[in-house]
């Protein structure tokens, strides 16, 4: 089941990875390899207000399933597109969206048939399977468009994209909800103002919205070889495996460390250990060595950042909700914030004091915003944060007081 996941990978590696690595060997300028890029990139925030559609009308294995596929061939089109760089655009960013929603519906879907028991577990699989589909199409795909005729490759990439969600067919769904659409809009937003008004709540929103444990370093250091000295075979080869190795043993210590840890203490004490992890490369020669070393480090804190960031989703959604899918692109949506701006903070301190400023500046803020984070959540009974409020009880709530 987590595999599945592999869809929104596969397909982010193409579209975040591959395009702007053709766009550049094309002359296309930096800047706008970087305007498309982030407009690419922004589904991950805005593609949630389409979210309350997920769960109505049609089961959320037909809306997994058909977005999967609008998904596979918006990237593949991408890609005859290079040269037409405005409808370039909107294929990456439909593409990204498609499977930021096709993912929503599978979180939802999935949440509401697996024990308790197992949800750690799938939100580790989850996560290996996003993370490892990434590094997969990054190298795979500048192989392909290399080596094979554009038209072929952009075939083969479309079949990679959809092929993890043949698997939805043999796993068990709901029926689908009838009701429209708009009653799950405004249900939605009513479960939502009721959620901001319990201070538990807030906190768990903070978590995600303060950059805890982003780890956007993430997504400069492919553009930071040159400060190393890497040449550019290192730096692939390094950025494909130095995505997939560490996001699968990040993504297989989480369950391991779940059992001992409460996920949201996790959470900080992930991000405190990774700044300090981020600060040591400091003291490193900068060298391919230290780059490679850098690589590594920070995905591996990153995949474990992100497997427990789905695991308090899944202890928000609770069991038999009927707005899982709505709630999963929600929380998922917040979680991405600090990722975008700390990516632009990381690269003004890059700006005024390269590798140093960068680098000193996102392990000072982690470990501050984790501090702060954990006197707050220490400030209330332990026993209030053993799981979020459930949706559904708050929704039985509403329905007495109307």
């Amino acid at each position: 089941m987590g595999m599945c996941n592999a869809t929104m990978g596969f397909s982010n590696g193409v579209v975040l990875f591959a395009l702007p690595q053709l766009l550049a060997a094309g002359h296309v300028p930096e800047s706008k390899i970087a305007t498309i890029t982030a407009v690419a990139f922004s589904p991950n925030f805005w593609s949630v207000f389409f979210a309350p559609i997920l769960d109505v009308r049609f089961s959320r294995r037909w809306y997994a399933t058909v977005l999967a596929a609008v998904c596979a061939i918006c990237t593949a089109t991408s890609i005859f597109n290079l040269h037409h760089l405005f409808l370039l655009e909107i294929l990456a960013l439909l593409a990204t969206a498609t499977a930021n929603l096709s993912s929503s519906a599978m979180g939802g879907w999935f949440s509401n048939i697996t024990d308790h028991k197992d949800k750690n577990i799938l939100s580790k699989w989850m996560n290996i399977s996003l993370i490892c589909g990434i590094g997969v199409t990054s190298m795979l795909g500048g192989q392909l468009f290399r080596h094979l005729p554009m038209a072929l490759a952009a075939v083969l990439v479309g079949v990679i994209v959809f092929l993890p969600a043949t698997i939805f067919a043999i796993i068990p769904a709901p029926g689908p909800d009838r009701r429209l659409a708009g009653e799950s809009f405004i249900q939605f937003s009513r479960e939502v103002l009721s959620l901001l008004r319990r201070r538990e709540v807030v906190i768990v929103l903070f978590l995600f919205l303060s950059p805890c444990s982003s780890f956007a370093l993430t997504n400069l250091l492919g553009g930071l070889g040159d400060d190393f000295h890497a040449s550019a075979g290192a730096i692939s080869l390094a950025g494909g495996l130095g995505t997939f190795i560490p996001g699968v043993v990040g993504c297989a210590l989480f369950p391991i460390f779940a059992r001992r840890l409460p996920l949201r203490f996790f959470y900080l004490a992930n991000g405190i250990l990774g700044s300090v992890f981020t600060l040591s490369l400091l003291a490193l020669p900068h060298a391919t060595s230290t780059f490679a070393l850098a690589i590594f480090g920070e995905f591996l804190f990153q995949a474990v950042s992100f497997s427990v960031q789905i695991g308090i989703v899944f202890e928000a959604i609770g069991p038999d909700n009927p707005l899982a899918a709505t709630t999963f692109s929600f929380l998922t949506a917040a979680s991405n914030i600090p990722v975008a701006y700390m990516m632009v903070a990381d690269g003004r301190a890059y700006a005024a004091h390269g590798i140093a400023g960068s680098f000193g500046l996102d392990a000072a803020v982690c470990i501050a915003a984790c501090m702060l984070a954990g006197l707050l959540l220490s400030k209330f009974d332990r026993r209030s944060f053993r799981a979020i409020p459930r949706l559904p009880e708050i929704a039985v709530a509403l329905q007495q007081e109307d």
